[in-house]
């Protein structure tokens, strides 16, 4: 409601790829032009959105990351700003630069670059994070606004799971989905969902027994596990829809869960890694970064212009529960 896709571009974007390849390089292409727009309109009313990523020490991958978020922002008009934390910084000195920002009226999304050093509890700092501008997703709240069905900042793996789920024409309401993976960044959310858009859902994790015949059973399967190869090609039922979340390097090369040849040969349609789930995280960061904008000034964007919520009959409040806040039509009097 916030920010609603144009749907057409995305399915024609998604129809360009490989036949039975899931191209969330191209669909992310097209929904970041539609970010760009957005942009490109609040500029017009001297509001520049402003992503500031937190990160703490030197690993090489979240390095990799950042730059690529970076990218993104400059590419649709999106102020970035990185606030670098040596490896030696504490617990407190993370909090003040998350309460700083938090302060900051001119920042908009406030992203915790993640892993973090293995002293830290994540879980509180994330906590920390001021949730209407918790751009990834993670703030309790915002989890809790997406099992109750009011949030506006959903976790951008999942989220843009959907996006190219939608964009490639997957139908869910009945499938038999199967989600290997329980955690708060992809898996759990992810399953949350799948269940809104009406799929019948199977959460697995490794203490899960008889994996290959839950796989043989999905329609639509999606794998974020971080352990390459889990998923066997044979395991996969014919005519199924595979998403691949996971990313591991091995050899060298880099690779998904799934067994992307062999699962290949028997899947309706499977996303490569890369250029598959990835783009479409990063892209849906950008879309929440301009959510998050949206209902800090109390508008939409909507077939591709910037209206006032009001005017259209919307409002923001704090809701109740554990939404922080929602997106609804205002009650006629």
């Amino acid at each position: 409601m916030v920010f609603e896709i144009a749907t057409q571009p995305l399915r024609e974007a998604a129809q360009g790829g490989a036949p039975g390849v899931l191209d969330g390089k191209a669909v992310a292409a097209a929904l970041l032009a539609q970010v760009e727009v957005a942009t490109a309109a609040l500029a017009g009313r001297d509001i520049v959105p402003t992503l500031a990523v937190v990160r703490v020490g030197n690993d090489l991958a979240s390095d990799i990351y950042v730059r690529h978020k970076e990218r993104a922002c400059a590419k649709v008009g999106i102020a970035f700003r990185h606030e670098h934390l040596p490896a030696t910084a504490t617990q407190a000195e993370v909090l003040a630069s998350l309460r700083r920002l938090n302060a900051d009226e001119r920042v908009h999304g406030i992203l915790l670059q993640l892993p973090l050093p293995g002293d830290m509890n994540g879980a509180d700092l994330l906590t920390a994070i001021d949730p209407q501008k918790d751009v990834d997703g993670f703030h309790p709240l915002n989890l809790g606004g997406l099992m109750s069905g009011h949030a506006v900042l959903e976790p951008c793996t999942p989220r843009g799971v959907m996006t190219l789920l939608a964009a490639s024409g997957v139908e869910l309401t009945g499938k038999r989905a199967v989600v290997i993976g329980r955690s708060v960044i992809v898996g759990r959310p992810m399953s949350l969902m799948l269940a809104r858009a009406n799929a019948t859902v199977t959460l697995c994790h490794r203490h899960t027994r008889d994996l290959a015949e839950i796989v043989s059973q999905a329609e639509v399967l999606v794998v974020a596990t971080g352990v390459a190869g889990l998923v066997h090609g044979e395991w996969v039922r014919p005519g199924a829809v595979v998403i691949d979340v996971g990313i591991s390097r091995v050899d060298g090369k880099l690779r998904g869960d799934v067994d992307f040849e062999g699962a290949r040969q028997r899947a309706a349609a499977i996303t490569p890694v890369p250029r598959g789930v990835g783009p479409m995280t990063v892209a849906t960061l950008m879309e929440n970064v301009v959510r998050a904008v949206c209902v800090r000034h109390g508008l939409l964007f909507r077939n591709g212009e910037l209206i006032d919520a009001v005017s259209a009959g919307v409002r923001f409040d704090s809701g109740e529960g554990l939404a922080p806040w929602r997106a609804r039509p205002i009650a006629p009097r």
